[in-house]
C-alpha cells in the first residue's frame, strides 16, 4: 500500500496522456517523409563520344566514364582495374552542353545518383541496367600532351 505522502505527490503531478496513433485510426494523419541520399561522384575519362538516346518527347545523352582503382599485390607487383559507368543526361541544359563538348578521353568529374532499370534491344530482349543520372558534370581541361 503507498502512503498518503507518496500519494499525495503523485495527485500534484501533473498527468500527460500520450497517444499512439497509426494511419488506420485517423484518415487526416498525415505520414512523415522519411529522408534518404542517393549520391554518387564519379572523376574519370570519358569513354566514347555522347549519343543522343530517348524520343523527341523524353530526350536524353549517354556517354561512358571509366573510373580506375589502383592495387599493389603481395609480391610488390602494382595492378590496376577498370570500372565502367554509363552517365544518363536529362537536364536540357547541361544535355546539350555535354553532347556538343564533351568528347572521348577528356577528363570529368560527375555528381548524380544511382538509378536501376531495364534496357531494351532491337530483338526485344530485356537486361537489367545500373546508370548515374547526372546533375552535374565539371570538364577538366585538356592538355595537347595527354
Amino acid at each position: 500500500m503507498l502512503s498518503s505522502k507518496v500519494l499525495s505527490l503523485a495527485r500534484r503531478l501533473p498527468t500527460r496522456v500520450i497517444q499512439s496513433r497509426s494511419l488506420a485510426d485517423d484518415s487526416d494523419y498525415a505520414p512523415r517523409v522519411e529522408k534518404s541520399i542517393n549520391h554518387v561522384t564519379l572523376l574519370g575519362r570519358v569513354g566514347a563520344d555522347p549519343q543522343k538516346r530517348g524520343t523527341e518527347q523524353h530526350p536524353v545523352v549517354v556517354f561512358s566514364l571509366a573510373t580506375n582503382t589502383n592495387y599493389k599485390y603481395d609480391s610488390g607487383d602494382f595492378g590496376q582495374k577498370t570500372d565502367w559507368h554509363r552517365i544518363c543526361v536529362f537536364k536540357p541544359s547541361l544535355r546539350d552542353t555535354i553532347y556538343s563538348y564533351l568528347k572521348k578521353g577528356q577528363r570529368v568529374h560527375v555528381t548524380g545518383r544511382l538509378s536501376y532499370g531495364e534496357i531494351r534491344d532491337e530483338q526485344g530482349t530485356a537486361r537489367t541496367a545500373t546508370s548515374i543520372i547526372a546533375d552535374d558534370v565539371i570538364f577538366f581541361q585538356t592538355n595537347s600532351a595527354e
